[in-house]
């Protein structure tokens, strides 16, 4: 069996990827569900340099798509998904260019990424889009996620979904 080469490129996020990056948090797709795009793009640059969040851009066919960000909610003081067991890391994703939302790109990326943190040693991925947004939910769906339960933290209502990494027994 031959390995396929990956879809997407993951790349860390640059300073010069705030324009793009101020663009999609205005397109209306994406403004629905983050807050103020100024206060976002500074906590995207506090991640930047933060040892419990990742933020990345996802690239397809040499083009950036989207914006990807993992973390430890274990590195993170007082976070509400700490209840989770060790080895536990969470993601967000937005499809940046709206031509490209509703074609099966988010549960492709997600499924992607999810591998690779599984190959990495993750144990559980979770993920916690708002429960309004149902597109989102039907594709962390498609990504083998399942609902946990419904939070409220402080950025608001979560739909709790997690995937938990295959145990040694289903690798092949």
């Amino acid at each position: 069996m031959v390995d396929e080469k990956p879809r997407y490129h993951f790349r860390d996020v640059a300073h010069q990827d705030f324009p793009l990056l101020a663009q999609w948090l205005a397109e209306p797709h994406i403004a629905k569900w983050w807050g103020e795009a100024g206060e976002e793009l500074a906590g995207i640059e506090d991640a930047m340099t933060s040892v419990e969040t990742r933020p990345m851009i996802v690239e397809w066919q040499g083009r950036p798509i989207a914006y990807l960000q993992s973390y430890d909610p274990h590195l993170e003081e007082g976070h509400p998904y700490q209840d989770q067991p060790k080895g536990t890391l969470g993601i967000d994703i937005s499809i940046g260019i709206p031509e490209l939302v509703g074609r099966g790109h988010g549960s492709a990326i997600v499924r992607q990424f999810v591998d690779a943190l599984f190959a990495s040693g993750a144990r559980r991925i979770v993920i916690d889009p708002d429960p309004e947004n149902l597109a989102a939910i039907r594709a962390y769906e498609k990504a083998g996620f399942r609902y946990i339960d419904t939070r409220t933290s402080i950025y608001g209502p979560a739909h709790f979904m997690a995937l938990d990494a295959p145990e040694e027994t289903d690798l092949k």
